[in-house]
């Protein structure tokens, strides 16, 4: 039997699974990560950590029931995007220490990077033509400009920057690479090209060597070195594929990789995800008309014979986490499923009280890492189902917005996927297709990204022809959601759809405080 192998590099935990040529997972497990916050608004982990993780749940899954080391085939790769990873001149071992701890996507300390990132590209519209996306604190490129400005010594040391995903890579092949679908979310990648943008990293004074090569998701990156196989307890020179970001892995492990395909997933963010062959990057459509909303990344679909699409995203930051935060504030000791039975009860519109789930700022679909979160409404009479149903709404009417925002684009997906955890809930998932307006379904799939990297594994071992072809026999839907009542929610959102407008000004005096 061939087995393969995907390993996701989360922000929480590092997650291993290994499935057969069907896509039947064999085992999974995971190993817990640790955030560092060492200032208000800064995120941070040691690179060396996710290593030791990756052992841990690797190992796990090798001495699995039913999983024989020497049937796998080969390795595939996933990770949260944006991190910045800065390795030195001595990269050998398994393990190499990195010049400092990685700065992560939910980092917030690059505002003034940003600033002056669209100050050098002429203004956000000319930065969004230039590069496919505006400049968030989230992305890679303010932070090498952070580190630049603020650790001198460090980056003048620094030989290659690297993404989370590709330091596991860098530990497992010992050779140094990023894939385009990753690549991408740096903004320092020409999407038309598929190749570094030389005129842009010019433009940010940045040397071109201090970037590795790139590859093709689904082309082989290397072989496993007989360090990293003792550590695993894999075979060594098992091959080695570049891997995805982990929103593009997910898509793949969902089956989205034709064109106008989307993928709505509700974990701690929450992101649209629609397919496409052609790159479309939110330009404004008038002078002074907000652009960059949306991101313009490649997708994780081309292999070592042919390129493959684009992926255009919106993500907002506080999804799921917005109900976790309502749970562990205020109703610690109360089950989610209890609090999605009070939410259920209470009718659409929860009654007059509306959530902006702005915990975090936002990315999508405002740019604007000084908005906050809020209820708006709250009368007497409301209670703990009326708090749940508006988080519920909060989050998929901005999930809707994007949406409408890719719809301003040209793409118009006549059925939206689900995944995340919002899609085990019968409640969200009715409401997503009331508020799309759209069918929305599930898939036989719920391993996302450790799934579509172990996918992108076995196309550069052969297994599959290509990654379509391998999500044609592994994917397929199982449960169809049709709209019920969408007009319910028609006053309702149009409603939350001012909200933003009408309180930014105070956000900015807020954040201030």
């Amino acid at each position: 039997m061939t087995l393969l192998l995907g390993i996701d590099v989360g922000t929480s935990a590092v997650k291993a699974l290994v499935c057969d040529e069907r896509g039947t997972i064999i085992a999974a497990a995971s190993a817990p990560l640790e955030l560092s916050t060492p200032r208000a608004g800064w995120s941070e982990q040691d690179p060396r950590q996710w290593w030791r993780a990756t052992v841990a749940a690797v190992r796990a899954v090798v001495q699995s029931p039913g999983v024989h080391a020497s049937s796998i085939r080969a390795v595939g790769l996933s990770g949260q995007m944006h991190g910045l990873v800065l390795m030195g001149a001595d990269v050998r071992g398994p393990c190499p220490s990195a010049l400092r701890p990685a700065i992560l996507w939910n980092d917030q300390r690059c505002a003034p990077q940003c600033a002056r990132i669209e100050e050098l590209a002429g203004g956000r519209a000319a930065l969004v033509r230039a590069c496919g996306n505006a400049a968030l604190a989230g992305f890679t490129a303010p932070k090498i400009l952070w580190v630049r400005e603020h650790e001198p010594e460090t980056f003048h040391r620094a030989s290659v920057l690297l993404l989370p995903k590709d330091y596991i890579r860098l530990c497992l092949t010992g050779a140094a690479a990023q894939d385009v679908s990753d690549a991408s979310g740096t903004m320092l990648l020409d999407a038309a090209t598929r190749r570094w943008n030389a005129s842009f990293l010019s433009r940010l004074g940045l040397d071109p060597a201090l970037l590795p090569p790139v590859l093709e998701s689904a082309a082989p990156a290397g072989t496993l070195t007989p360090l990293a196989s003792a550590d695993l307890g894999l075979p060594p020179g098992a091959l080695v594929a570049a891997g995805a970001g982990d929103n593009m892995a997910g898509a793949i492990g969902a089956g989205v990789v034709e064109a106008g395909q989307c993928l709505a997933t509700i974990g701690t963010s929450g992101v649209i995800y629609t397919h496409s062959r052609e790159p479309r990057a939110d330009l404004p459509i008038a002078e002074g008309a907000p652009s960059g909303r949306t991101h313009l990344f490649l997708a994780g679909d081309g292999d070592a014979f042919r390129p493959g699409g684009f992926s255009i995203t919106g993500c907002t930051l506080s999804a799921g986490g917005s109900l976790q935060w309502l749970h562990d504030a205020l109703f610690p000791d109360v089950s989610y499923d209890q609090l999605l039975a009070d939410a259920a009860a209470v009718s659409p519109g929860a009654e007059g009280l509306f959530f902006l789930p702005y915990l975090t700022g936002e990315r999508a679909p405002h740019p604007d890492p000084n908005a906050r979160g809020a209820f708006v409404g709250l009368s007497l009479r409301h209670r703990r189902g009326h708090l749940v149903r508006a988080v519920l709404e909060g989050v998929t009417f901005t999930m809707a917005q994007i949406l409408a925002i890719q719809g301003s684009l040209g793409l118009n997906p006549p059925v939206v996927r689900l995944g995340g955890g919002g899609a085990r809930s019968a409640l969200w998932r009715q409401m997503q297709a009331d508020v799309y307006g759209k069918p929305v379904t599930l898939t036989n799939t719920e391993d996302g990204p450790a799934l579509g990297a172990a996918m992108l594994g076995g196309v550069a071992a052969g297994v599959w022809g290509s990654v379509p072809e391998a999500c044609r026999a592994v994917v397929r839907e199982t449960h169809r959601i049709e709209p019920a009542e969408p007009e319910r929610y028609l006053a309702v959102q149009a409603v939350f759809d001012r909200l933003y407008h009408d309180l930014r000004p105070a956000f900015g005096d807020m954040s201030r405080l």
